[in-house]
Order: structure tokens, then sequence, then C-alpha cells
């Protein structure tokens, strides 16, 4: 008998995650979209080898574009001239550019890719609209963090 996902037509499979962006930002919403990649850049992506650490979501003139996204080159491909920080275009419907517009819009909101993953064989994006932490907040959190974990080590030293 084979393993199965949580849903069985949805098999996906991360590429590049954004870990930072859960620590510097409060994520409010997520929006999942497309990608426009060239062949070389989907195998790299498949590979691993792509970073979203530093990428940024920009919107205007009705499309929404990834910016700063680092996607090697291919180490197959013989493409010149390629730059692996270019711009590339989301694919989002329009009420979904629409939503992005006004957040992005909204003050102390910004868009960030969150993660990159595979879903049926296509590349995506998830796209969070998130709000900055305050240095407090982010003490705060790992002070709670700490905390949690010093708790659970003492009931693991007295139940036996």
């Amino acid at each position: 008998m084979t393993k199965q996902s949580s849903h069985p037509t949805y098999n996906t499979k991360l590429f590049s995650g954004n870990k930072k962006a859960f620590y510097d930002y409060e994520v409010l919403d997520t929006i999942e979209a497309g990608i426009i990649l060239s062949g070389g850049e989907v195998k790299s992506v498949k590979t691993g080898q792509a970073s979203i650490k530093e990428a940024f979501i920009a919107v205007g003139n009705g499309e929404a574009w990834l910016w700063a996204a680092h996607i090697p080159q291919w180490q197959f491909s013989s493409e010149k001239g390629y730059d692996p920080l270019r711009k590339r275009k989301l694919l989002l419907h329009r009420k979904e550019i629409d939503l992005l517009t006004g957040k992005a819009k909204e003050k102390g909101l910004t868009l960030i890719p969150l993660k990159l993953y595979g879903l049926r064989g296509r590349v995506k994006v998830a796209v969070g609209s998130c709000r900055g932490k305050k240095q407090y907040e982010k003490r705060q959190k790992e002070k709670e963090r700490w905390l949690k974990h010093e708790l659970h080590e003492e009931k693991r030293r007295f139940v036996v």
C-alpha cells in the first residue's frame, strides 16, 4: 500500500523556503501564484538551487513581479547573458492582483514570497502580505519559545 498525501490530487514538494520572513514579519494572508520561468530555470528550481530569502513582490500596471529571487543558471544550459536576479512575472487572476495592490498600498504592509514549491508538475510561489515585527515583538516570541522549551525539559526530567 502506498502512502498518500492529505489530498489525493495535490502532491506538493518544497523547493525553497523563506524562514526569515516568519521571524521578521507577521504573515496576515497568503495567495498562491504561478511564475513564468524558462526551461533551464525550472530545472534549476526543481534541483533545489533557488533562493527567495531577499526577494520581494512588486505590483504595478496590473501585473505582479517577483524581484531579487536568485535562480542560478542550470548547469547544462548554454544560454549567454543569463541574469539570475532578473524580475519574473507572477501569474494571478485580476481579482488577486487587485487584492495585492490594495494590500501593498496599505501602510506598513509588504508582499513577500514565503515559499517556492511544486504542485502537479508546476512551480508555484506562496505570496504573503506581511507586517513587519518590532524588535520587542521578536524578543517576546523568542522568550516564549525558550520558556516553552524549558517547561518541556522539566516535564521530561520528572516523568519517567
